[in-house]
Order: C-alpha cells, then sequence, then structure tokens
C-alpha cells in the first residue's frame, strides 16, 4: 500500500505511534494509504506548546499576522490538484468540485487575511479627562474541529479567522479525510511560529481528549451530536464555543413558479456533494397545483445525472463517504417506503464495490418518517405536496434544526413573510445556493450557535476588554 506521507511529501516523517488510520477510496474500496494517530500525550503537549506561543503570538502586529496567513494561501493555491485529488480519494467527490473547494478555502483565508488588520474597537463617550474605549483582544487558544464534506474550505476559515486575530490553534481535521486535513496542516502550520500551529490526527477520542483541555475557545463544524458533546466539555473548561452543526434544510416551490425551473434548483440542492452538504435540501413542500409537474421534471433530472468515481472526470456525483453513511442513508429510504412514500427514482442499492447510492426521489412523504425530521446527508429528495404557502412555511419550520432554507416565488409578499417567519440562520430567495460574500449566519435551535462566516466571524474569536484610563490627582510637592 501507498501510504498517504508520500502522496504529501517526500520529507514527512511517520509519527511515533500504536496506532494508524487506513484509508480506502469510497468508490472502489482501493487502498488510499494511512496515517498515524496523534497520542494522548501529543493532544496534551499540541495544547501546552499553543498555550505558550499565543501570548507571543499575540503581541505580533496584525499586519504580520495577516503576511502569514497570505502565505499559507499561496502554498496550498500551490498544492490545489493534490489536496483536491486527495480529498476525492478519500470522501469521493468529483475532482472539479473538489478542486472549487480548495479554491474557495484559498479566497477566504485570503478574505480573512485582509479583514483581519481592519478588524477594530470601539471608542467611547466618557469623562473629557479620560479615555475610555472597547478593545477586542485573541481569546488565547483555539481548537477547530472540522468536517470531512468540505474539508478545505471549511477548515480554512476557522483557521485563518483565529490565526489573523492573534491566537494559537490546535487544529483537528476529521478522521474520514485525515490526508486532506494533515496536508493542509502541514502547509500552514511550517509557515508559522513554533507552537503558534498544531494538527492532530485521529478519530474521535483525539477530538474528545481535545475538547478537554484548557482551550479558550472551540470551533466546530459537523454533526450535532459531536456540538452537543463539544458543548458539554466546554461548560466544564470555560471555552467559548462556536457551532455549525446538522441541518434538516427544507425547499419551498410556490404555486407560481415554473415547475421545470425549481426542479433543477431542488436537484441542484438535494444532490450536489451526493447531498453530503450541512445546506443541502433535504426536504421539499411543493405546492399541489404544480406537484405532479414538478415531481416529474425532478425525477427526469435525478435519472439523468451521472454517477460514478469522482476520479472519473465525466462523473456528476461521486460515492457517499463510506458504507457505514450509505447504510443510515438507505434506511430511512426503506423506512419511508415501508411508511407510504413513493420512489419515483433510485432508492436500491447498487450493485458492485464503493459506497455509491443513486439520486432518489420520494413522493407522498409526511412528518412521521424519519427522512424528514432527522438529518440524511445523502442524494435523497423526499417531497411533501401542500394546499398553501402558509401550510408549507408551517411544516417547513417543523422539526429540531435551522440552518437554512430556500423559497422559490414569484411573490415579494410571500418571500417576505418567508424570510420573516423562518426560524433559520439563512433564508435564501429563489436561489438555492446563491448569496453575497461575506453573509455571516447564526444557526438556530440544534443546528449550532454563533457566527460562521463573514466578518464576524473574527468576533467569535476575539474577547473585548472596557477600559477607563484617568489620570491621577494631581500630587502635593511640599
Amino acid at each position: 500500500m501507498r501510504d498517504i506521507e508520500r502522496v504529501l511529501t517526500a520529507e514527512w516523517t511517520a509519527a511515533q505511534t500504536e496506532e494508524w488510520i487506513t484509508k480506502t477510496d469510497p468508490a472502489d474500496g482501493s487502498p488510499v494509504g494511512r496515517i498515524p494517530v496523534t497520542p494522548p500525550a501529543g493532544v496534551i503537549e499540541a495544547v501546552r506548546a499553543a498555550h505558550d506561543a499565543a501570548p507571543g503570538w499575540a503581541r505580533t502586529s496584525p499586519s504580520a499576522r495577516a503576511a502569514a496567513v497570505q502565505d499559507a494561501a499561496r502554498a496550498i493555491e500551490e498544492h490545489i490538484e493534490d489536496l483536491a485529488w486527495l480529498t476525492t480519494r478519500e470522501m469521493g467527490r468529483p475532482v472539479a468540485e473538489a478542486q472549487a473547494g480548495v479554491a474557495a478555502g484559498v479566497a477566504t483565508l485570503r478574505q480573512y487575511a485582509e479583514l483581519g488588520p481592519l478588524h477594530r474597537g470601539h471608542s467611547l463617550a466618557g469623562d473629557w479627562e479620560a479615555t475610555d474605549l472597547m478593545a477586542y483582544e485573541p481569546r488565547g487558544v483555539a481548537g477547530v474541529i472540522t468536517p470531512w464534506n468540505d474539508p478545505v474550505a471549511v477548515s480554512c476559515g476557522l483557521i485563518g479567522a483565529a490565526l489573523v486575530t492573534g491566537n494559537a490553534v490546535v487544529y483537528k481535521p476529521s478522521e474520514r479525510t485525515p490526508g486532506t486535513g494533515w496536508l493542509l496542516g502541514r502547509l500552514i502550520g511550517e509557515l508559522l511560529p513554533p507552537g503558534v500551529f498544531a494538527t492532530l490526527c485521529g478519530g474521535p477520542a483525539v477530538g474528545a481528549l481535545l475538547t478537554e483541555q484548557p482551550l479558550d475557545v472551540i470551533a466546530h463544524v459537523g454533526s450535532t451530536a459531536t456540538g452537543r458533546r463539544i458543548a458539554l466539555a466546554a461548560a466544564v473548561t470555560g471555552a467559548a464555543v462556536l457551532l455549525e452543526n446538522g441541518g434538516k434544510d427544507p425547499l419551498i416551490v410556490d404555486a407560481d413558479v415554473d415547475p421545470g425551473w425549481a426542479a433543477e434548483q431542488a436537484a441542484t440542492g438535494a444532490f450536489a456533494n451526493a447531498g453530503q452538504l450541512c445546506t443541502a435540501v433535504e426536504r421539499i413542500y411543493v405546492h399541489e397545483r404544480i406537484a405532479g409537474d414538478f415531481l416529474d421534471a425532478l425525477t427526469k433530472q435525478a435519472e439523468q445525472i451521472r454517477v460514478g468515481p469522482g476520479w472519473d472526470p465525466d462523473s456528476q456525483l461521486g460515492p457517499l463517504v463510506d458504507r457505514q453513511l450509505r447504510d443510515l442513508v438507505h434506511a430511512q429510504v426503506r423506512e419511508a417506503v415501508a411508511a407510504g412514500a413513493q420512489p419515483r427514482c433510485g432508492g436500491e442499492l447498487p450493485d458492485g464495490p464503493g459506497a455509491f447510492y443513486p439520486p432518489t426521489v420520494l413522493a407522498g412523504c409526511t412528518e412521521q418518517m424519519a427522512v424528514l425530521r432527522e438529518e440524511t446527508f445523502g442524494p435523497v429528495a423526499p417531497v411533501v405536496a401542500v394546499g398553501s404557502f402558509e401550510e408549507a412555511l408551517r411544516q417547513a419550520d417543523f422539526g429540531d434544526y435551522g440552518l437554512a432554507a430556500t423559497v422559490l416565488t414569484g411573490s415579494v409578499a410571500h418571500a417576505q413573510q418567508a424570510w420573516r417567519e423562518l426560524a433559520v440562520g439563512t433564508v435564501k430567495i429563489n436561489d438555492v445556493f446563491g448569496g453575497a460574500p461575506g453573509g455571516a449566519a447564526q444557526p438556530r435551535r440544534a443546528s449550532g450557535a454563533g457566527f460562521g462566516y463573514g466578518p464576524e466571524l473574527l468576533d467569535e474569536f476575539t474577547t473585548v476588554k472596557v477600559v477607563h484610563l484617568a489620570p491621577a490627582p494631581h500630587s502635593h510637592r511640599a
């Protein structure tokens, strides 16, 4: 087997460890490589070193910190093909999409390198003789725990914002994309002073041990279950917590839109990255007046998608990350069909190797089905026909999650009503993946807490100190 370290760099030296992560390609089960798991002593030492390095990094000028992040962006851009190839081989994403994800990470690093030196406090209106201000300071040591489904783009956002605001970072990428995470961490870490940045490799045990350490802030993008465990650990240690967790994002299709166009939007939202996106469309509410035409068009869209290995340039939809996830997705589909949902296409496990799952359209779904209540994270589009826009809003607001929602409507009044009433962090009108750069949403309910993007992310990695500086009274001299 070719070790992952040989893919990354001939100079990489395997760590001293008794445990390794072995990765296989989810498209065909072929070996990708292996990477060493950070032992407990390594986790503890990384946090200790980060605490030692944090004061010096905090005193480094914002412009110098920004320059280091710009250097990291250039290094990642130079390795875009390596990072994309590793992503494709480790989690199955079509290579062109994987390259776009790495490019998005580069752009995000550059964004925070530019914003970091502009991050500012406030002066306050106090007495004439005094100076009053609110000054921001880095929190100290940030634990950054990131997912496998878009491993470079998500990591770069959190790491970039943490570094430019003066925090030392201990980075734990997902064990499902360990090689991608290791290479990304190596490219960033070698450009920073010792201790300022460390990468930990491993699964839940490594992540849990990290969250038990004396961190000042923990940023996590991933499952709701893991987010809850992190919040509990932080309640003990006192770390601030930034979470973007699971979603069950609805798509509402109003009666006045073209059903063919709406089906294109739904297919994009439900099947991109094989449905393995936090903001994927996971449930669809369509007005009964156009439901038949919409379902016909969506089914046709799904049937035309070319499924294949991510490294095949003709593939439009790759495999799921592994068969464990595929089993969970298929269990939801089987349960829905047993309860009365009608599969319009897909819904069957394919023969052959790998973790492939076909684009699946389910009609006649109800709120009692897990496919409408629980996060699916696969290429499944469950559809519910509703009698009114108000009924669609009511059902879309059902459940534990509150990440994002999309509304397709030609009515300005309905658009206004939707963004006002839906209890989610992001509402997109007539564009399932649209939005200007810099949007900083706050997830609701079980989907998380805190700003995950935009300039406001810098606030999450800083803390504010109020300063009142008054003159001493004149001393009396004999």
